[in-house]
């Protein structure tokens, strides 16, 4: 008998005679399907059992939610208000059913129903909301706050397709529309009567008094659309409070131009419908042109001014003015995306609101606090004064205004021209451009980085000046991850062999966890922790020869690096080990080989074309390697394709090796390597972002540390770095290079990766070649430790022990205290 698919009813023959028709939570799953989805269960389908078990769930949850809300708004509670450009939050499901305590009573009356719920799990789409670690850390954010019952909002931009699908074509990405909406979400309910309308372009008026001030200004757009917020309930640990995440579709103010219409100009008809909705249709458009670029503009805008609005909305429903808003909002800002909230809210204090710039200012600075999540320059993100000034011209204005007052300020505390200069919100070198992390700094009481690390370079490097003239803004708040999400759903095994060993309290207090670390030397236990990974690497496996056609022995060490893919993260640096060690595995067969499968996962930005080049070389190498005799098997590449939040529940639980290899100095943070090392992988990683923390807490026996560290980078930077003399001095690097170079893994194309191999001789910025030796070293130091099983298993336990402090109900703690000044349970 073949196994159902979606399209074929779901009812299982041996358990239809027994199906229950009332009663009981079955009941209830059967009353849902019938009348909320209209299908007798004789003909249901997996997607109609799926719809049905949210339902039925949704229900409690919704009495939760509004329960939490009636509470916030009758104590008068402080809120928090999180503005994110992403919120990767994954399936929902598991996530809800397990949060409010209804994972195994659901499970067991769909048996009873004949209906598999991890099956029908299956089903439920990623929601396409982020890329990252960026948009990942804020779907933990928001299940933390409402786990630890801060009253709070997320708020965020509801894209049609979100990031793309990622397919390969001969080994090369392809870009295609993520259709995670083509069916619905049952988790979200529309709010038309929140719609707010947002406005772009056009003039500023100014009204004079007869003593010849400026008294206020009117803006006046040319271009209007609407913002329409969809909330989804966010349940945190226990249901103990649920919290809502709020996202904003456009929608034009007229859909149908009618008289353009019935004229026969029937596209141009929908034209202002086409423009509102291109706003939230994609994730992060690509902006190596002009229309892209201001697409995002508008993007950030659109969804932060929405937003605000509704902040100030929900605040005046309660308070008389706005005088008392830093006492009653924090609003944070998730990196710099939604930097243009100062300038939104000076805007909506004075010009509708009428407050002077003064009290404006004082008010914006004591409500909005702003993490940092980067470095790199392209993500501290500019706009050209000219494209800001057309598409906002009244915050332009505002913008300047702004800048006059700190730097009137930085002169006044003594600082000279270039301090000045590198303060300033616009940048006056080239093309005039604004710069929306200052901006962010300066309009913000607290701005905090993500690992100590990161929190220091920042101090020292991109906000050194503004950071002397406003000492005490700076802090750091290390990011941390959900154990709900990441140990107890993604790794059920794992979880169920915790609590046999050191009970349940750690579900509540996952700082219990450290209560596993003496078992490490239990013979007895360590068999049973590796059996909890074999049986995760064999499910994995199973996935990859299913979606791969790639037989994989899940005895060898499963080396995995899953990110984003970018130049700094060194995806480069791994396969190119990858390459000179299949050529050692070819030279020296009498060399006992620890058998690895080394995994790959992330997208490349549609237009980096560095990042779309290393996708293919891995994928290229791969097709030699896995299909080489010589290698026998000790070798394997798997790069996954469309790699989303599903699939890294499938991996993290698998890994045995945790690759965290970025250039030091270059990774704010980091979130994946939490992730693995609380499902016992253990790390090879340089002492960069919160790897740092990780080898502070795990311990340096079990971890592996390879690599120039953040000021060694800078220094060889600075004192002129020549990498072409690096590759010549080092054998295995140059021959896997000139084997690239060559086209052994490119015949078809011999000249397909010159210009990766020239990149790396000539600038090597991010370090590849630097860092190579200490990197193949370090992979051979792990080829040891992993022949010795008990070590290897103890060195696991000890991170999975060790980590607990990486939680994000940590970190949400810490902003409570720190700098939302909140109470938590």
């Amino acid at each position: 008998m073949t196994a159902p698919d979606s399209s074929t009813p779901a009812r299982a023959d041996a358990a239809a005679p027994d199906r229950p028709e009332t009663g009981g939570l079955a009941g209830e799953i059967l009353q849902a399907l019938k009348y909320r989805i209209g299908k007798d269960a004789t003909v249901a389908t997996d997607h109609d059992w799926l719809a049905a078990s949210i339902k039925v769930v949704r229900d409690r949850v919704i009495e939760r939610w509004i329960a939490s809300t009636k509470d916030a708004y009758a104590r008068e509670r402080k809120r928090v208000y999180y503005l994110s450009m992403e919120f990767l939050i994954g399936r929902l499901m598991r996530d809800a059913f397990s949060n409010i305590g209804m994972l195994d009573e659901m499970r067991a009356a769909l048996k009873l129903l004949g209906v598999d719920l991890d099956r029908i799990a299956e089903l439920e789409p990623d929601a396409a909301l982020g890329n990252g670690g960026l948009g990942r850390l804020a779907a933990c954010f928001m299940e933390s706050m409402a786990t630890v019952d801060i009253p709070a909002h997320g708020y965020g931009i509801r894209y049609v397709h979100g990031l793309f699908r990622q397919e390969f074509s001969n080994g090369w990405q392809v870009e295609l529309p993520e259709t995670w909406l083509s069916h619905g979400n049952p988790w979200e309910f529309e709010r038309r009567e929140g719609a707010y309308e947002i406005g772009f372009g056009g003039t500023v008026e100014s009204v004079t008094t007869r003593q010849g001030r400026l008294e206020n200004h009117l803006w006046k757009p040319q271009d209007h659309l609407l913002a329409t917020p969809y909330d989804t309930p966010v349940v945190g640990w226990r249901g103990r409070r649920v919290n809502t995440l709020r996202l904003w579709t456009a929608t034009p103010v007229d859909p149908i131009l009618l008289d353009r219409f019935n004229a026969g100009d029937h596209i141009g008809a929908l034209e202002e419908s086409n423009k509102a909705e291109a706003i939230t249709r994609v994730l992060y458009p690509a902006d190596s042109h002009k229309a892209g670029q201001e697409l995002r503009l508008r993007q950030e805008y659109f969804f932060t001014s929405a937003s605000l609005q509704d902040i100030v909305h929900r605040h005046l429903a309660v308070y008389p003015d706005l005088t008392n808003l830093p006492d009653k909002a924090a609003i944070h800002l998730n990196d710099t995306h939604p930097a243009v909230a100062v300038a939104e809210l000076m805007r909506i204090l004075m010009d509708v609101h009428r407050h002077d710039f003064d009290t404006a200012w004082d008010i914006t600075r004591g409500t909005i606090a702003y993490t940092n999540h980067t470095l790199l320059p392209e993500a501290l993100e500019s706009w050209p004064v000219t494209v800001f000034e057309r598409i906002l011209p009244r915050h332009m204005q505002i913008i300047y205004a702004i800048n006059a007052e700190v730097l009137l300020e930085a002169r006044a505390r003594g600082l000279d021209d270039e301090a000045i200069r590198n303060i300033s919100l616009i940048h006056e070198d080239g093309e005039r451009r604004i710069r929306m992390g200052n901006l962010a700094f300066v309009g913000s009481h607290s701005i905090n980085g993500v690992s100590a690390l990161h929190t220091g370079l920042m101090k020292e490097t991109v906000f050194a000046d503004l950071h002397a003239v406003y000492p005490g803004r700076m802090n750091n708040k290390t990011n941390g991850i959900t154990p709900r999400r990441w140990l107890f759903q993604c790794n059920p095994g794992l979880t169920g062999l915790v609590r046999e060993t050191i009970g349940d309290a750690f579900l509540d207090d996952i700082d219990r966890l450290a209560d596993l670390d003496r078992y490490a030397d239990d013979a007895g236990f360590r068999e049973k922790f590796a059996g909890v990974k074999r049986a995760n690497k064999e499910r994995l496996a199973a996935v990859i020869h299913e979606r791969t056609d790639i037989r994989l022995d899940p005895s060898a060490l499963f080396d995995v690096q899953i990110k984003r893919i970018h130049e700094y993260k060194r995806q480069l640096l791994n396969i190119l080990e990858a390459v000179a060690l299949y050529d050692q595995i070819r030279a020296h067969p009498e060399i006992d080989w620890v058998p690895r499968v080394k995994f790959f996962g992330g997208k490349a930005a549609p237009s980096y074309h560095n990042a779309k080049l290393i996708i293919k070389l891995v994928n290229d190498v791969a097709r030699v390697i896995n299909s080489d005799p010589a290698v026998r098997g000790l070798l394997k590449i798997v790069f996954v394709p469309n790699y989303n939040v599903s699939m890294a529940e499938l991996m993290v639980p698998a890994a045995d090796l945790s690759e965290q290899i970025s250039t030091a100095g270059m990774e704010a943070s980091g979130t994946g390597n939490m992730k693995f090392a609380l499902n016992g992988a253990i790390t090879i990683g340089t002492l960069d972002g919160a790897n740092v923390e990780i080898d502070e807490r795990v311990g340096r026996d079990n971890i592996v540390i390879f690599g120039l560290t953040a000021d060694e980078v800078a220094a060889k930077r600075a004192e002129g770095y020549r990498p072409r003399e690096v590759i010549q001095s080092s054998r295995n690097l140059a021959h896997a290079l000139e084997a690239i170079r060559a086209g052994r893994f490119s015949p078809d194309e011999p000249e397909r990766f010159a210009g990766l191999v020239d990149g790396l001789e000539e600038r090597d910025w991010f370090m590849v070649a630097a860092d190579f030796d200490a990197y193949a070293g370090a992979q051979r130091a792990v080829d040891r430790m992993w022949k010795n099983s008990p070590g290897w298993t103890k060195a696991a336990i000890h991170n999975t022990a060790r980590v607990a402090w990486f939680s994000s109900d940590r970190t949400i703690r810490d902003y409570a205290r720190d700098v939302w000044k909140v109470p938590v349970a």
